[in-house]
């Protein structure tokens, strides 16, 4: 058997997100039920995943990192071309690359980034209605980047963890938070070990509410050490939130590109 790491993106907005779903469970498709199923179109035997990041229903990806194994000899290109073929639209392979039976895609990452792009306009556009976040307030980058300061390095994040949260501890490593404006858009990049769930949108709806002057910039510090979610603002919507990239040891030679946050970098 040959193990393989492709780098996926997609548009979440169709998916209940990316974890397998059992027939008739979600209204929508799960990423990994329909990247499996073309997967084994070009293998010709069932495919089984496992990925870096389970993202959401509604969260895109920009770099999805996945693995697979399997006995069919193909050249790079099949699992490239020949897979997207049968993927439905929004969701693309776009390398593959093989790698030895040692490389594990979810527990081989020793950093995710992720993207959650905001418009602080009067009304949303609605060519964009899917693929951001928006407030009608309008937002100060610096403020935002004050606040976030306090969440650098390794703390208890417990008032940013969904209720539904199963990771064992609440204990996360932010290695940094990058907050940029471009035009009507405000970009912001968090690159940690790991995340919680909801972590990164919970981070943003509270950094939203100091970014529009609703709360003071200590009070970020505040939420952060009450450890009690109810502290903090209500989460943020998934639409702006895209899994960026995902970093691993060289020693793999995978194509992942770290960019900087800027919305002609949302494709």
């Amino acid at each position: 058997m040959k193990r393989w790491a492709c780098g996926l993106s997609y548009d979440g907005t169709g998916f209940c997100g990316w974890q397998i779903q059992p027939a008739g469970a979600a209204p929508k498709p799960a990423l990994q039920n329909v990247v499996e199923a073309a997967l084994e179109k070009i293998a010709g035997h069932p495919v089984a995943t496992r990925c870096a990041g389970r993202t959401d229903a509604g969260v895109h990806a920009l770099q999805q990192v996945i693995q697979f194994d399997t006995g069919a000899e193909r050249p790079p290109n099949a699992w490239v071309r020949g897979v997207n073929t049968w993927l439905p639209p929004g969701v693309a392979v776009r390398w593959a690359v093989p790698v030895d039976s040692g490389f594990d895609a979810r527990f081989g990452a020793t950093a995710r980034t992720y993207w959650y792009a905001l418009l602080d306009t009067p009304v949303c556009p609605p060519l964009w209605r899917e693929r951001v976040g928006w407030t009608h307030r309008r937002l100060d980058p610096a403020r935002i980047s004050e606040a976030a300061a306090c969440l650098l390095g390794n703390h208890d994040f417990s008032a940013f963890r969904a209720s539904e949260c199963q990771a064992a501890s609440p204990v996360r490593t932010i290695e940094s938070i990058e907050v940029v404006r471009d035009g009507a858009f405000v970009l912001m990049a968090v690159t940690a070990n790991a995340f919680l769930h909801h972590m990164v949108r919970n981070l943003v709806g509270a950094l939203v509410y100091v970014g529009d002057g609703r709360r003071p910039v200590e009070w970020m510090a505040q939420v952060l050490a009450s450890r009690n979610r109810s502290f903090a603002a209500p989460t943020f919507a998934a639409s702006g939130l895209y899994l960026a990239s995902v970093r691993y040891d060289p020693q793999w030679q995978l194509p992942i590109a770290v960019r900087a946050p800027r919305v002609c970098e949302l494709v």
